[in-house]
């Protein structure tokens, strides 16, 4: 969304068309990159999926979720927000990240890279890495165009990386929300991928 034809797209289809035109574009070639990884070959892994593997990848769902429902609550980076809450002080998630959502997602693809160390889950999770990451930059040179003073604000109160130090802080709601989050869908991938997922490989 932060591309160059952004502002003539928005232009041409206003704010609420651009959001659907962004969101079929986005849901059409995530299908399209879901089919192609399921028809992909299945080479050997680069390395075994042990418990340790297993552990430190559900480790980092876990914290991954927190990250994704925190970044949901009163976040000044979404579409439509008011851009003088860059203004605020960091609250919850933005405690560890200014991007919590993409970085949930960038932590996705590594935690599924580690389990599945496979040329094809290299590119299939590989593209969530960079896309979230790069992403997250190209935000960051839009808001500082759009908003300014206030945006340059909000970068000397935040963090661009991880500061994983800081997730002890974030509050009962997230951690709570994130939780249960995680809880779902490590149960939910036993049905929808084949096989189980954190804890629930152990039962």
């Amino acid at each position: 969304m932060s591309h160059p034809m952004r502002k003539e797209l928005m232009r041409i289809f206003r704010f609420n068309g651009f959001m659907l035109v962004y969101s079929t574009v986005s849901l059409l070639t995530f299908g399209w990159m879901a089919f192609e990884f399921g028809r992909a070959p299945k080479d050997v892994p680069l390395w075994p999926a042990g418990d340790v593997v297993w552990i430190v990848a559900t480790a980092i769902m876990l914290m991954a979720s927190i990250l994704f429902v925190g970044s949901f609550i009163r976040n000044p980076s979404l579409p439509g927000m008011p851009d003088k809450m860059a203004t605020q002080k960091p609250f919850g998630v933005y405690k560890v990240t200014r991007h919590p959502m993409m970085w949930s997602f960038a932590m996705w693809g590594v935690a599924h890279i580690l389990v599945a160390a496979r040329p094809d889950n290299f590119i299939f999770s590989g593209a969530f890495i960079f896309l979230a990451l790069a992403g997250a930059k190209a935000q960051e040179i839009k808001k500082a165009r759009l908003v300014g003073v206030e945006w340059d604000a909000w970068l000397r109160q935040t963090s661009f990386g991880l500061r994983l130090g800081q997730l002890g802080r974030v509050g009962i709601g997230p951690f709570a929300a994130g939780l249960t989050l995680w809880l779902g869908a490590s149960w939910a991938h036993g049905y929808f991928a084949g096989f189980p997922a954190g804890v629930f490989g152990y039962l």
